[in-house]
Order: structure tokens, then sequence, then C-alpha cells
């Protein structure tokens, strides 16, 4: 016992070890739901070094704990070996080395074998925003201008460019029809039916919530005569 902790304390397993702990405090927070695996992918590409297709926090957290079971392995071995102090401490430094590249290739051939499951997502696009409701951020929306604000699927908020076709009829609670133009003006709900790529804006239409048919309705009974 003490002299797995005289290894664990010496270098250079302590600075793995130090990594070590870091790493174990992250996967309880992800237990605990305070963080997600996920929440480095879009800060480190890992990609370069041979490690992408999985999670970041996953690859690095492989690679911290094989560097530090090497580090401790070398330096148990190290201390039980009769050379100087000059020696040793060149042999310190080449366990540490020799630990990262022993890591990085197991973690390397890991990740080669296991990459499959986990599909990679597609980039986000601007088509994922046909069909979402949004909130109009300019006086009026035109033909030649306007914009809103719709929220993604992450949660997040962008400003877009819209369009309207209208004069769009409108619908009210009691469906009734009546002959009065919706229009589309500041605050106001707007439903993006279509995307123009050239002329990069979405085209809008007046919302009423009233009138959501709900996720499973079928594309022709969205309001407007939205396609999505």
């Amino acid at each position: 016992m003490n002299e797995f902790l005289s290894a664990a304390l010496g270098f250079p397993a302590v600075i793995f070890g130090a990594a070590l702990v870091v790493v174990v405090c992250f996967w309880l927070l992800v237990l605990a739901g305070a963080a997600g695996h996920d929440s480095f992918d879009a800060d480190l590409d890992t990609g370069p070094a041979g490690l992408g297709g999985v999670p970041v926090s996953i690859s690095v957290s492989l690679l911290v704990v094989f560097a530090w079971f090497g580090s401790m392995t070398g330096t148990v071995l190290l201390r039980r070996s009769e050379t100087g102090s000059i020696t040793r401490a060149v042999l310190a430094v080449a366990v540490l080395a020799g630990s990262l590249v022993l890591a990085w290739a197991a973690v390397r051939l890991l990740v080669h074998r296991f990459r499959r499951y986990f599909p990679a997502e597609p980039p986000p696009s601007r088509l994922d925003f046909v069909g979402s409701v949004c909130t109009i951020r300019t006086g009026s929306v035109t033909a030649r201008f306007g914009q809103a604000e719709v929220v993604s699927r992450d949660g997040s908020t962008a400003i877009v460019q819209v369009r309207t076709a209208g004069p769009f009829p409108t619908v009210s609670r009691l469906s009734r029809p009546a002959a009065e133009e919706a229009p589309l003006v500041m605050g106001g709900s707007g439903l993006l039916y279509a995307y123009d790529e050239d002329g990069e804006f979405f085209w809008v239409s007046p919302y009423d919530a009233a009138l959501d048919p709900g996720p499973n309705a079928r594309p022709h009974e969205l309001p407007g005569g939205a396609t999505g």
C-alpha cells in the first residue's frame, strides 16, 4: 500500500492522477444530470489525433485512465530498479512520454472499433426551421423585408430573414372565416413554411395557436397550406 501511494504521488503518475480526479468528478456530474457527456464536443476536435467519431469526453477519459495506469506501472518498476537519481529522473520523463504514446495507441484502437456505435449527427441546417413558429421582430413583414426570431431544437434562438406572399385569410377560434388580413407585425406569431435558398430567407404566414393541428398532422393540414 505504501508503495502504491508513493508511486501515485510521485512523478509522473501524479500528473495523470490529478487529471483522473477531474475525469471522475466530470462523470459524477454527468450521472447527477448536471452535465452532458457531449459537453466538450463543440470546443475540442479530436479528429486530427485519430480519436474522432466518439464524444470527446469518452476519448479523453480513456486516454487519461490508460496514461495513469501506464505511468503508475512505469513508476513502480522504476522505483524498484537500482538506478542513480539522474538516470531515474531521465527515465521518469521517458515514462511520462511512453505512457502518453501507449495510451493514445490503445484509445485510437478502441475508438476505431467502437465509433460505429456513435453515428455522427448531421450538421444543423436552416431547413430545420421550416415548420417552426417564429416571432416577428420588425415593424412589419413584406415581400422584400422582414426579420423574425425562431427557437432551434437545442433551445437557442436565431434571427432569420422572412418574407410574406400575403395577404393571408385568418380563421378565428370559432373557425369562422374572416375576410380581414392577418398582419405580420412586431410581436406577432408566424409560421415558417418554406425556405428560399437563392434569397436566403423564409416564407412566413400568420400563425394562430388555436389552429395548431399538433405534431402528428399531415403537411396539408398546416396553416396557410404549408408543405414544409
